[in-house]
């Protein structure tokens, strides 16, 4: 087995557990620029270790009940065939334009979508938050309640599953950010709840496509899941102490820069698009959250929240 395999796939799991979001994003690329594996033989191995991970945290939230069943349905009608299909896709370009060269093309595109993808679902969160603590109003709870809209849901499942289909990434870091669009009143577990759920069938779909029309490394796959399954677990356990914030901020970072390098984007130009993606989105974080009224940074805000506690 390889160990140093191993030891990136128990990281990336630990990432996985404390934000719900990250495997085939993280995954995918550190397989191609780090360990130089071929770009399909790396999204059809992250597709058969997912297929292996996401079972075990939507069990979770099953138990719990945080799953909007209906939204599930209609975006698995979307996603199970789109997922299949992006294997057939591959399965037909490789033999006329090489499709080892499609795919990387396609993964850093997408990886640059999936980081704007987290900063758009942290702006949308923190919004939601303030305006529900503005009125003074809970959050919808049961996510049965809400009007489904099934034609945009069927959409947003195959858009989704056809990008995961190509480039294994998608199901935790896109697909989740259209649904808290689509579906605002779903309370944040129902929203992750529901995306885990239904990125079971989508990857299960989509790893059968790669078994069929892709390329599966086995001595690939065994490390993958050796590491990233722990991996997962111990991050769940973190999730509680970590501040996930920080966690997908950095995250946004690296996929910006892995998006960038799979693209053939060169070094220096890389390092002086992430340092302005720190210092701008730093600076645009805390004028976003004052115009939300809230406190520059998050400390400020616990700090003025014990002075008031205080007060009273």
């Amino acid at each position: 087995m390889d160990w140093g395999l191993a030891a990136a796939a128990l990281a990336i799991g630990i990432v996985v557990g404390l934000t719900g979001m990250g495997g085939g994003a993280l995954m995918t690329p550190a397989l191609v620029l780090f360990f130089g594996v071929p770009p399909l033989a790396a999204v059809s191995s992250d597709l058969i270790t997912s297929a292996v991970m996401k079972p075990v945290g939507s069990i979770v939230h099953i138990r719990r009940g945080t799953v909007a069943w209906r939204i599930v349905l209609w975006l698995v009608v979307g996603s199970v065939p789109a997922a299949f299909s992006g294997a057939l896709i591959i399965g037909a370009i490789g033999p006329l334009t090489g499709v080892d060269a499609f795919v990387k093309t396609a993964l850093g595109v997408v990886l640059l979508v999936a980081a704007a993808g987290l900063v758009l679902r942290a702006y949308l969160r923190m919004a939601e938050d303030q305006r529900v603590a503005r009125s003074m109003a809970p959050p919808r709870a049961d996510g049965g309640a809400l009007a489904v809209r099934a034609l945009p849901t069927v959409l947003v499942g195959a858009i989704g599953g056809l990008m995961v289909g190509l480039t294994s990434v998608g199901s935790g870091s896109l697909i989740i950010v259209a649904l808290m669009v689509l579906y605002p009143a779903l309370s944040a577990n129902r929203l992750v709840g529901t995306d885990l759920v239904q990125a079971v069938p989508l990857v299960i779909a989509a790893a059968a496509g790669h078994l069929l029309y892709g390329e599966v490394d086995w001595a690939l796959v065994w490390p993958l899941i050796a590491g990233s399954v722990p991996g997962a677990f111990i991050g769940a356990q973190l999730s509680s102490r970590v501040s996930g914030g920080i966690v997908r901020r950095a995250l946004a970072v690296v996929l910006l820069v892995a998006g960038l390098k799979l693209l053939g984007v060169g070094n220096v130009a890389t390092l002086v698009a992430a340092l302005a993606a720190v210092v701008l989105g730093t600076v645009g974080w805390m004028y976003a959250r004052t115009r939300h009224g809230l406190k520059p940074t998050h400390r400020e805000e616990l700090r003025a929240r014990r002075s008031r506690a205080e007060d009273v």
